[in-house]
């Protein structure tokens, strides 16, 4: 299989299809960091990213809404003082796409 950040994420639609358990345990070793979560019934993709100061952690938070817009698909980004979370999953299908899994493995090519 092709690393997932030599891979881009493609424009989904509302039957794009959902990842399945497979996958998910195949991507997930890419991404060992990251946790699945469920939000109202939705499997995401998370992880808290830590710095020395806030100063730092915008400076992520602005590169991976860089990522985000080359590749549309955008997480939800929270940040705080030394710490930055991200959250990757698919509005559309309300679940995990391939795109969610590619998004997080180049966010953390992109952590300092």
């Amino acid at each position: 299989m092709d690393p997932l950040t030599r891979q881009t994420c493609v424009a989904c639609r509302s039957d794009s299809p959902v990842v399945t358990d497979a996958e998910i345990a195949e991507f997930s070793l890419q991404i060992p960091d990251w946790e699945i979560l469920i939000e109202d019934g939705i499997r995401k993709l998370n992880r808290a990213f830590k710095f020395e100061d806030f100063g730092q952690a915008v400076l992520f938070g602005n590169r991976v809404a860089e990522l985000a817009e080359s590749e549309d698909h955008h997480p939800r980004i929270t940040t705080e003082w030394g710490r930055v979370a991200v959250t990757w999953w698919t509005h559309k299908i309300r679940n995990l796409h391939r795109n969610d899994f590619i998004a997080a493995a180049k966010t953390d090519g992109i952590y300092i």
